[in-house]
């Protein structure tokens, strides 16, 4: 990964963070954006000492800001290499809080921040014929869990919009490749209350995304045993999905 631009969204904490750290760790040239510019500005401060690195506030539901930091990022590096697409939010959506904005505000974030970096990346990768699109989705995006319909159903989308994109560039040479991780330790699963089994350290999660990033595989998903668990999930029937899902968590200790 020695010298190629990779540009990192919601880099200030959780996955971003730590694949920007190892990124930077292998001479990467890195482009971090969050939301928090203070925040992103003290990470890349820190890892200054490693490779250079530059930071970007942008909300990537705003195309205008999306657009504006890509025109910058082409200023400041010369191009992108990788793009790792990883903002994300996540809130409670059971029907006693039911609450249609919090479902936009996830789909703009997990659905159109996404597709909008895509759609500025696009021109370049398919005219240079090189590049590769890293999407961050979930395990979650196999079936419709209780409480967390909004962000299910968000990722789901997100998957589907991968995988076809996928399909579409690789004509062009352009690599798209879809993560699907489990629990990872982040501030938004800091906030669930209830057991997440296998919860992993976002270190860890970032060592397996990189290695899968460099294999160029289509599918990076992780932990083996939830990654499991959701395969046979998905061909369950629907009754003896509907028992499972309807019991009650185990809260978290």
């Amino acid at each position: 990964m020695k010298n190629k631009v990779i540009l990192i969204t919601g880099a200030s904490s959780g996955i971003g963070e730590a694949v920007a750290r190892k990124f930077a760790d292998e001479g990467a040239l890195l482009a971090l954006t969050a939301r928090r510019k203070d925040i992103i500005d003290k990470i890349a401060q820190q890892l200054e000492v490693k490779t250079r690195v530059a930071s970007y506030k942008c909300d990537v539901t705003n195309i205008d800001e999306v657009r504006n930091v890509y025109r910058q990022i082409k200023i400041d590096f010369g191009k992108i290499d990788i793009a790792f697409l990883n903002s994300g939010v996540s809130f409670r959506s059971g029907i006693k809080e039911f609450d249609s904005a919090k479902a936009r505000q996830i789909f703009d974030t997990n659905v159109m921040g996404l597709i909008n970096f895509v759609e500025v990346l696009l021109p370049d990768f398919m005219n240079e014929k090189n590049g590769v699109i890293v999407g961050v989705s979930s395990l979650a995006d196999s079936r419709g869990f209780p409480k967390s319909g909004f962000y299910c159903a968000s990722k789901a989308a997100a998957s589907i919009f991968l995988e076809s994109l996928r399909i579409e560039l690789k004509p062009y040479n352009v690599k798209v490749i879809t993560i699907r991780p489990g629990f990872v330790k982040t501030p938004m699963t800091d906030k669930n209350e209830f057991f997440m089994p296998f919860l992993m350290e976002p270190e860890k999660a970032a060592d397996i995304i990189i290695r899968g990033i460099k294999k160029e595989k289509n599918r990076i998903q992780f932990p083996f045993a939830i990654s499991l668990a959701v395969r046979i999930l998905r061909i369950i029937p629907d009754s003896l999905f509907e028992y499972l899902a309807l019991r009650e968590p185990i809260p978290k200790k």
